[in-house]
């Protein structure tokens, strides 16, 4: 349960999970009348205008008006605490009264409610409209469908199971034998929208065909109440409660939020009970939360930093760092924080990406520094500059620059005698010794190169960002046991002379997008902050990982074994974009930042729409006219709830153009996000990380763009870093596909991607 803050009224109301979403669909006036009705129940629920009586046969279930013409059902937890669960027109409360059903889940303990009405019309619905046309655009689907959204059958869907099976399982009972009545998957889906969310995970995963034993384990387990409480009172509606996706309505502004926000706004209240229990648990050290896109680890995060600050003490500092990988989504989690907890949890937060936290440290450290930084490819250029004129024939600048950038750099290694060791674990191919102290002699002519020129990249700063704090790092640790041996007392002396109390630079440090971060980077983090619990939690996925950075992050002292949990429901995506999603990354292996192996095994969605578009053109110029085509069918939409992603700058600036020729205003995506409000979001794929969209396109998904052609130079020269580009490109495309919500398009010109051969049918 989300609690926003204390009650200041003169009872609780609570809102429960999935109430919000029939809320939502109300008229504006209705919505209106229910804003100003939770505004004065609040202050007084005896107030005579509300009519409030308890409903005929039922001990807690009670009604209140709401306007003239509708009622608030509610559940009296107890005393004045009201729990929310409806709102409907005051001609559907009164009849038939046993529909409404509500109780405490025996395997989840939390509170549930349905109206088997509603599940019923909805089924029916289902039952009586045909699936609708296919469009135009969409191809014919892949071959090997999934489960759901396959033919109809007249053999009931989960006959193989039992009432027991289901019900632990932790089904809602009351729906069981209307579950045993489910034909189609149209059904299915008519059910799981109404049924409790809980129910529609567990029915989903066992029709997709996932094994019993699985369904239990990766669904009903994690949110399954705890082995003291297994035999848990299911009349404790209290204690119930406190396990239930609610949250307390204690301002005007909280419910606001919802209503006006929808969807993109449920994230700041109800957090999933995974979710829940990963924000508020109390670690020993680093932790970690995997999990494919859209599943919610941005949110948990966010949510455990204002869980964190919640636990500070009192004062003006800023003892939380809360960072990522670059400038956008700083900027993107700061705006998100400030809305989720107020000016008064980002007052004790400090956000910064992790190369403006590494320039930050060097800057404090050199404040004279006028080098100017250039970026890999800049770097590369003078690698190759620097073999014409030194003769060197043995490396490649390709080599050289990934070795300096990914051993040498991301690894912190500051002397000859350190590279000899250094691990250069997924670089492919082994040096020996001597091959060492030659490139050790190239990389260190290759920074007095850079220095001369005064350049720098980002890389060194991050390395020598490094260096500085491993050295506070250990001038702290040698003052505490200076103090200890002194019996506990500071040296005055020594800390008058410093001009400050050295101490480390924060309590706690929150991580989003971790599999992008460098091992410099992870060695400058770790310095940071004192091994002690909840030091560090980290939230990312390794099949996302669209920059070049390998880590192993116990060698970093980022311990995280036996801390680690993975998120498995998406929100954003629907189970179609995520299928096709998933089949673009084949069979390929991922790590998981700890030298084991990563998966997406369990990853689902109960979300459902659309099958993704895919269409072929004869040219780029001819594919533009597709995306204008594709554009203007989603007329419904608004343009800003669209965005296309593309493999180059130039087919950014090309297509812009041809929208605007169009009458369709583009909005292109820089590294400071949108450059506009309004319009159709364009920017390449890199630009989409963290991002999200009703309707996207992915444009220009050929072969020799992606990936891109000279990727294949290295199958035969250099097959680990061949295999890596590949992974790359695979997850560049992956990253973009999930950025759809409810409708995903590709196109291409030419031949169609590699990586999109699963999607398409056999030729």
């Amino acid at each position: 349960m989300t609690v926003t803050s204390t009650p200041r009224t003169g009872v609780t109301l609570r809102l429960l999970d999935k109430a919000d979403k029939e809320i939502v669909k109300l008229d504006r006036a209705v919505l209106g009348a229910f804003y100003k009705f939770q505004h004065d129940f609040r202050r007084n629920p005896d107030a005579g205008g509300f009519h409030l009586k308890q409903l005929e046969g039922h001990d807690r279930l009670w009604s209140a008006r709401v306007n003239r013409e509708w009622r608030a059902l509610m559940i009296r937890l107890g005393g004045d605490d009201w729990l929310l669960v409806s709102v409907k027109h005051r001609g559907h409360v009164h009849k038939n009264l046993d529909r409404f059903n509500y109780g405490i889940n025996h395997i989840t303990g939390v509170i549930e409610y349905v109206d088997l009405q509603v599940v019923e019309e909805s089924l029916l619905r289902r039952g009586l409209t045909p699936p609708a046309a296919a469009p135009v655009s969409t191809p014919p689907s892949a071959p090997t469908p999934e489960p759901v959204g396959s033919q109809p059958s007249e053999e009931p869907l989960f006959r193989a199971f039992t009432d027991r099976q289901l019900a632990d399982l932790g089904v809602t009972e009351p729906l069981i034998p209307i579950v045993r009545k489910l034909t189609t998957d149209d059904e299915l889906l008519g059910l799981a929208e109404y049924a409790p969310r809980h129910t529609g995970e567990v029915l989903l995963r066992l029709r997709d065909g996932v094994p019993y034993e699985e369904v239990m384990e990766q669904v009903t387990a994690p949110v399954a109440v705890t082995e003291p409480e297994r035999n848990l009172d299911v009349d404790d509606w209290q204690a119930a409660v406190e396990r239930s996706q609610t949250v307390v309505i204690t301002d005007d502004e909280s419910l606001q939020s919802i209503l006006e926000e929808g969807d993109f706004g449920r994230w700041k209240i109800f957090l999933h009970p995974t979710q829940e229990k990963l924000v508020r648990r109390r670690y020993s050290g680093p932790a970690r939360v995997g999990g494919g896109p859209g599943t919610g680890k941005t949110i948990v995060a966010l949510h455990r930093v204002c869980h964190l600050v919640g636990q500070l003490p009192p004062g003006h500092t800023k003892p939380v760092l809360l960072t990522t990988f670059n400038r956008n989504l700083a900027a993107d989690l700061r705006a998100r924080l400030l809305s989720l907890g107020g000016p008064d949890v980002l007052a004790r937060v400090d956000i910064a990406h992790v190369d403006q936290l590494a320039t930050r440290i060097v800057s404090e450290a050199d404040p004279g520094n006028a080098k100017r930084r250039i970026d890999d490819t800049s770097a590369l250029r003078e690698w190759r500059e620097l073999l014409v004129e030194t003769g060197e024939s043995r490396w490649n600048a390709e080599f050289l620059s990934d070795e300096w950038n990914q051993v040498i750099l991301g690894q912190a290694v500051t002397s000859r005698s350190d590279y000899f060791t250094a691990r250069r674990a997924g670089r492919g191919r082994s040096v020996t010794r001597a091959e060492r102290a030659g490139i050790w002699q190239l990389a260190e002519r290759f920074t007095q190169r850079l220095e001369t020129k005064g350049l720098e990249t980002h890389r060194q700063v991050a390395e020598r960002a490094a260096r500085l704090e491993l050295a506070r790092k250990a001038r702290i640790d040698r003052r505490a046991e200076e103090r200890e041996e002194r019996g506990g007392l500071h040296n005055l002396h020594v800390e008058a002379g410093s001009g400050a109390w050295l101490r480390y630079r924060y309590r706690h440090i929150v991580v989003d997008e971790a599999q992008d971060l460098s091992a410099a980077h992870w060695k400058m983090l770790r310095a940071m902050v004192p091994s002690e619990p909840d030091d560090i939690f980290l939230v990312g996925d390794t099949h996302q990982r669209i920059y070049d950075n390998q880590v192993t992050l116990g060698s970093l002292g980022v311990h995280i074994r036996g801390r680690s949990s993975r998120l498995t429901l998406s929100y954003r995506t629907t189970r179609e974009i995520l299928r096709d999603a998933i089949r673009v990354l084949g069979d390929a292996d991922y790590d998981d930042l700890d030298g084991d192996t990563d998966t997406l095994a369990g990853y689902r969605s109960v979300l459902h729409g659309t099958e993704p578009s895919l269409r072929g053109a004869r040219s780029w110029d001819e594919e533009m006219d597709l995306v204008v085509e594709q554009l203007r069918a989603w007329h419904d939409v608004p343009r800003e709830a669209m965005a296309i992603c593309v493999p180059t700058n130039d087919m950014v600036t090309q297509l812009a153009d041809r929208l605007a020729r169009s009458g369709i205003t583009p909005s292109e995506i820089t590294q400071d996000g949108p450059r506009g409000d309004q319009g159709v979001h364009i920017g390449t794929m890199y630009r989409f990380k963290g991002l999200e969209y009703r309707c996207l396109i992915i444009a220009g998904a050929a072969e020799g763009l992606v990936p891109r052609a000279s990727v294949d130079a290295w199958e035969h020269t250099d097959p680990s870093r061949h295999r890596r580009e590949l992974h790359r490109a695979r997850s560049l495309l992956f990253v973009a596909a999930t950025r759809a919500r409810d409708a995903l398009a590709i196109t291409w010109h030419g031949e169609p991607s590699r990586f999109l051969a699963p999607l398409l049918p056999p030729r």
